[in-house]
């Protein structure tokens, strides 16, 4: 097992996926120091106190491992970061007690090996092209689009560009199987293609 920081957030952080944060609150201003003098990785959580109360830090939550890829100190002590998502976890028990921000023992959560990679390869070239017909749909093509490679784990790097509710994305955070992810997934598109494309293409 291994021992992480966690922070809880009303976010999801998909592995491949980058997104910025803004620390400010004392017990996590101490968390990211303590993370950037060791090797920058902490866990992130997906949790709504407005939803669920307190965060309770149970065994069996999935999260996503976060490495600190930027950091920008501001003048009053909060900090600006940009974090990268590594691997998923599963808490596996409360650490207590030695800092003011949560800790716990975690293990791997990992996909079912897929009984055949090379159909994957293909199954992923499918939804990637519902993907470009979206694109193709819009009137202005969005900046900063991320690479896709349909030969890695593609399913988690879509689902960060389709902004669904977050409810819905650690839903699929927890999925194993990446053609089931990628079949939840295609839906999604298939409704912004006929949304966009409903009486003709918008001028650009």
């Amino acid at each position: 097992m291994d021992s992480l920081p966690l922070f809880p957030l009303p976010v999801v952080l998909f592995p491949g996926t980058m997104i910025p944060l803004h620390i400010f609150e004392a017990r996590y201003r101490e968390m990211l120091e303590t993370v950037l003098e060791g090797d920058r990785r902490f866990g992130l959580v997906y949790h709504d106190p407005d939803e669920s109360g307190p965060f309770l830090n149970e065994a069996g939550q999935v999260g996503t491992i976060a490495e600190v890829r930027k950091h920008q100190p501001l003048q009053d002590g909060r900090s600006l970061i940009l974090i990268r998502g590594i691997d998923r976890f599963r808490i596996q028990e409360e650490v207590l007690g030695g800092a003011p921000y949560y800790r716990a023992n975690v293990g791997p959560y990992q996909d079912t090996p897929p009984a055949d990679g090379s159909g994957l390869v293909a199954r992923r070239g499918k939804s990637l092209a519902l993907f470009e017909q979206v694109l193709e749909s819009l009137p202005h093509v969005p900046e900063a689009l991320p690479s896709f490679d349909v030969e890695k784990e593609l399913s988690f790097r879509l689902a960060a560009v389709a902004r669904m509710d977050t409810f819905w994305q650690q839903e699929l955070l927890e999925m194993t199987d990446e053609t089931a992810r990628l079949d939840r997934l295609d839906p999604v598109f298939r409704f912004g293609i006929d949304r966009n494309w409903e009486g003709g293409k918008p001028e650009a």
